[in-house]
């Protein structure tokens, strides 16, 4: 059959993407032993914190213009297709629970919708519009921060979303996986992790994801760091949803305090089981609604409201 023009326009573009190139050396590794297989896909992965690396600077000066806006109430949004999509969509959805966030703070859109994230959507990806109408549905503002993830550099999804965001005045970040790509290019911060040719040919679930999700998980954990959800490195906006995080939580407090567990438990009690105001209680030696007032005060920065409770 005879590629139409449009075809054979794509094919020649994905021919030229260093994420979908083939690599002549590779071409026999179904003949390998399991185990060679195993040690030369981890020496493949063992190459990507050095590619992120590469891009720091940039992708702290997005953490910083992000955390900014969220810091005035903004939110945080991810779109993506595919891989990409599904990546975002995992980030956003372990905010709430590791940081106490309100589900619409972080949100994850991905082509095709709750749907596409078992199986595709056909022509979802495809779609400019599609991510308009997503992104229309948040209500965005000027405050919002708008994270575009492809790792061609291309999808029209996430190229659709960042340039109706820039266009409603909100902050773009492009996160893409090739060098030159139209999405770090039409956002206001590019970030392009170059991870080169994968093990299985333009398989960009493979290195080209895990940079995406080192980046996203840098992105949304440091961004909680500047908004003071965190106390050193301990998670004390945790939401103790589950015996797990329960016992997380009243081991969390005790490390921060040096506490006893009769006095973490009273702590805890006293303040409705909110592990930042717990610790506040404890360290200030105050009452619970003294604690959820000095942190209200303090924008819910812990150090901020022991410096006051310190006077």
């Amino acid at each position: 059959m005879t590629p139409i023009p449009h075809d054979r326009e794509l094919r020649a573009q994905l021919e030229h993407l260093p994420t979908e190139a083939f690599r002549p050396e590779l071409s026999e590794i179904d003949r390998l032993p399991t185990l060679q297989l195993a040690r030369l896909m981890n020496a493949e992965d063992a190459t990507v914190p050095a590619a992120v690396a590469a891009r720091l600077p940039q992708i702290a000066a997005a953490i910083d213009a992000a955390a900014e806006r969220m810091a005035r109430g903004g939110r945080l949004v991810y779109a993506g297709a595919g891989t990409a999509g599904r990546l975002g969509v995992l980030d956003a959805s372990e905010c709430p629970p590791t940081f106490n966030t309100a589900p619409e703070q972080v949100v994850g859109l991905i082509a095709g919708g709750p749907p596409a994230m078992a199986a595709p959507v056909e022509g979802a990806e495809d779609s400019a519009e599609l991510a308009r109408a997503d992104l229309d549905a948040l209500a965005l503002t000027a405050d919002d921060t708008v994270v575009g993830v492809s790792a061609s550099g291309r999808t029209p999804y996430a190229l659709g979303a960042v340039a109706h965001a820039r266009a409603l005045g909100a902050l773009t970040v492009g996160l893409a996986g090739n060098p030159g790509s139209p999405l770090a290019a039409a956002a206001e911060h590019g970030i392009e992790i170059v991870t080169g040719p994968e093990l299985i040919a333009g398989s960009t679930r493979l290195k080209a994801g895990t940079a995406q999700k080192l980046v996203l998980n840098m992105f949304s954990t440091i961004t909680m760091i500047r908004l003071g959800k965190t106390y050193g490195n301990l998670m004390v906006d945790v939401r103790a949803s589950n015996d797990k995080l329960r016992a997380r939580s009243r081991r969390i407090v005790a490390l921060a305090t040096g506490a006893a567990d009769e006095e973490v438990e009273a702590a805890l009690a006293a303040t409705g089981g909110e592990v930042k105001h717990a610790i506040l209680a404890i360290l200030a030696g105050v009452d619970g609604p003294t604690a959820a007032r000095l942190l209200a005060e303090s924008g819910g920065r812990l150090r901020a409201a022991l410096a006051t409770a310190a006077g």
